[in-house]
């Protein structure tokens, strides 16, 4: 099956100075893109490269639906088994409203307040 990202979306991978895995997220996250977010996400965890965490960079972040928040539940999950922190970052005020809606916030980024607008304990 082939599998066509709409214009727009891009996924850009970086390593950081701290040795964790940033993946920047460009355009709509939805339901036809969600599944190439968990892809890259889940290679990034699973392949064994040295990182303390998966940091998800939503600067650039059009809009989340609820496909899109799955994938960042199962990202999380797949994060928690193989020993990784997961850290959202840059959440632009719809995701972070979307977060809090559904009782997500804490669970994704382990703390209300310490995890607001992308900001946790390094």
């Amino acid at each position: 099956m082939t599998f066509h990202l709409p214009d727009g979306f891009r996924l850009r991978t970086v390593l950081t100075e701290a040795g964790d895995v940033c993946v920047r997220v460009v355009g709509d996250l939805d339901w036809d893109t969600a599944d190439e977010l968990t892809k890259v996400a889940r290679e990034h965890l699973e392949t064994g490269i040295p990182s303390r965490a998966l940091r998800l960079d939503f600067t650039d972040l059009a809009i989340c639906d609820s496909t899109g928040l799955t994938a960042l539940l199962m990202i999380h999950r797949c994060a928690v088994a193989t020993g990784h922190r997961l850290r959202l970052d840059h959440r632009p005020e719809h995701l972070e409203r979307l977060l809090e809606l559904t009782g997500t916030l804490a669970h994704l980024t382990g703390t209300e307040e310490g995890a607001r607008r992308g900001i946790e304990e390094r």
